[in-house]
């Protein structure tokens, strides 16, 4: 049995979108007890993190600094015009890595994982690779 799992993600603005459902029913299906969890996002203008989900607006608040700390500007000389949302990719990251631990991922009481889109419209495609161990 593969440990890799996918699912697609259509996206219709920019923010953050609760993918822990998802992650917690790959690793339900993988049957994997102890190990771990890779989340994976194969795009360049989008990002998985894990932050809060007991306030909707902790994720409103991390866009809009996003927004804030690397805004478009005119000097961006990439031709899709979409540089700063490259750069907000690069700094939060491609992936998160979770402790899978009585066959559920291992996260605090308060956090979740998002997928945290850039650019929009688009359809995406996460995956999730589980290691037993």
């Amino acid at each position: 049995m593969s440990n890799l799992f996918s699912f697609p993600l259509k996206t219709d603005r920019t923010g953050f979108f609760d993918i822990t459902d998802k992650v917690r029913e790959c690793v339900e299906k993988s049957g994997v007890k102890e190990g771990i969890c890779l989340v994976y996002c194969p795009h360049t203008t989008a990002s998985i993190t894990i932050n809060e989900n007991a306030d909707e607006f902790v994720a409103k608040d991390v866009d809009f600094a996003m927004n804030r700390i690397f805004p478009k500007m005119p000097e961006f000389r990439h031709d899709e015009g979409n540089s700063d949302c490259h750069v907000k990719c690069s700094v939060m990251g491609a992936s998160e890595t979770l402790i899978i631990t009585e066959g559920k991922p291992l996260l605090g009481r308060w956090q979740a994982v998002y997928f945290a889109e850039f650019d929009p419209p688009r359809d995406r495609t996460v995956y999730i690779k589980i290691i037993e161990g």
